[in-house]
């Protein structure tokens, strides 16, 4: 039988997705789609409602898994719409929505299985027993959360790119930013055991990958349940396996960047050189305007966040910032919106990804007053699109003329296509077979929104 995963979300949905993946193929299903994260997720990017393919991209199957998101208004009505196409691709299947949304909203029309953020090492049992004609009825299985619930642990999980392969260290978040329903749908931070994580990278390492990416919902809280464990040590331990060379992280926040953590970094060369940390860095700024940070609940002013870029530019060469961004937050004034934009401007971002603030219901925020009209939020996204490209174009014109190394992935047309340390995408006209492979390139110019270059001989 046939399984498709249709996945909408963070990073973390996407290495979620994987492991159910791998658990049905483990069962003898064929998966014909497991939706595998696009560039953006890989930088961490916490805030995305994405999907990873229409339901009838690659025709019905038999199985659907939806793995929603819900962090924003928008996410939830994406994630319902995933369920009425899979519906109506093959109205005899079995559909299976799990994640965040059920987790909320409870109940899900249209689905046979709803499940939650927990119980998915469970998925292929709940779904077998919903099949016609084994007398089981719909399972609804959403458990509240506990202050003591563990980390769900799901073993070693494959992932889709042969270079890149994502590793789940943390879940759930104690934030409680005013816009956000995470916490409520994924529960309070649990941190996952480190011998577990240096387990599953050793054996991505044995299996060729070259690159490891650390995902979670709230990164920077890692160890906090744990006793004199911390994301720091872990970065530590990761560093010492052969075969990587490189550890990207994902979306963090800006209080982690402290000179402690930064020391540890910077002692990561020398500790096992080379140093195998990306000094790609994707601090969540969500607004450059300390009036509407406290609005949010954000835990850090403006000044806070430039310390922190500060502090790894000066100390990590060829630190590239990345950041989220949202426009539009309730009560927001035009005042408001252009101390944001002013302050991203003086930070330089590599990349920015702009988000029109959406109403969840069940936050602080969906009752605030001041409520900003559509129109407005989408004059002043187009004002942060454009400047973020602005600022992306003069980061990576930095780099002209300029011998980079890059990590190729896959052909693009008749050119690989590759990143940097920091995040940086290039392109090269190649005749032979780049895939996986680590090369020096001299970059030769922009085109777009990449870099252009040619790779360097190899010495004889």
């Amino acid at each position: 039988m046939t399984v498709k995963f249709i996945t909408l979300g963070c990073k973390t949905n996407f290495y979620e997705s994987a492991a159910m993946a791998k658990l049905f193929a483990d069962a003898g299903y064929s998966v014909i789609e497991n939706s595998a994260a696009g560039k953006s997720g890989a930088a961490g990017s916490s805030g995305a409602a994405g999907s990873s393919g229409a339901a009838g991209k690659y025709g019905a199957a038999d199985i659907y898994i939806i793995n929603t998101c819900t962090v924003t208004g928008s996410g939830a009505a994406k994630s319902r719409n995933a369920i009425r196409r899979a519906r109506a691709q093959n109205p005899a299947a079995i559909i299976a929505v799990v994640g965040c949304l059920p987790q909320i909203e409870g109940n899900i029309d249209g689905a046979d299985v709803v499940l939650g953020v927990d119980g998915k090492k469970d998925i292929v049992n709940l779904v077998e027993n919903t099949f016609v004609g084994n007398g089981s009825k719909p399972f609804r299985g959403i458990a509240d959360h506990a202050r003591n619930d563990r980390f769900e642990e799901f073993g070693i999980v494959s992932t889709q790119s042969r270079v890149r392969g994502v590793i789940k260290i943390q879940d759930g978040c104690d934030n409680f930013c005013s816009y956000c329903i995470i916490p409520y749908a994924r529960g309070r931070v649990r941190s996952r055991n480190p011998g577990n994580i240096l387990a599953e990278a050793q054996t991505l390492a044995g299996n060729g990958y070259r690159e490891i990416v650390l995902t979670g919902i709230h990164l920077a809280s890692y160890g906090k349940d744990l006793e004199n464990i911390s994301l720091a040590d872990v970065l530590v331990e990761l560093n010492k396996i052969g075969g990587i060379s490189r550890i990207r992280l994902g979306s963090l926040e800006p209080n982690l960047i402290t000179e402690e953590f930064v020391n540890v970094i910077k002692s990561l060369d020398k500790l096992c050189p080379p140093g195998r940390l990306c000094p790609q860095f994707h601090l969540s700024l969500q607004s450059g305007c300390d009036e509407i940070l406290a609005k949010m609940n954000r835990k850090y002013t403006s000044a806070q966040y430039a310390a922190a870029v500060e502090l790894l530019r000066r100390n990590i060469p060829d630190t590239a910032i990345t950041t989220d961004l949202m426009v539009g937050f309730p009560g927001e004034s035009e005042e408001n919106f252009r101390t944001s934009y002013e302050f991203c401007k003086t930070v330089g971002f590599t990349q920015m990804h702009i988000f029109k603030y959406s109403r969840r219901n069940g936050t602080v925020a969906a009752t605030m007053p001041g409520q900003v009209a559509s129109a407005v939020k989408e004059a002043r996204s187009r004002d942060m699109l454009e400047l973020a490209a602005k600022m992306k174009t003069e980061f990576y014109g930095g780099y002209i003329g300029k011998t980079v190394e890059v990590l190729f992935e896959t052909r693009k047309g008749g050119q690989f296509h590759g990143l940097t340390a920091n995040y940086m995408d290039v392109l090269v006209d190649f005749g032979g077979d780049l895939e996986n492979q680590l090369r020096q390139v001299k970059i030769t110019g922009v085109d777009g929104e990449c870099l252009v270059g040619a790779v360097v001989p190899d010495r004889p």
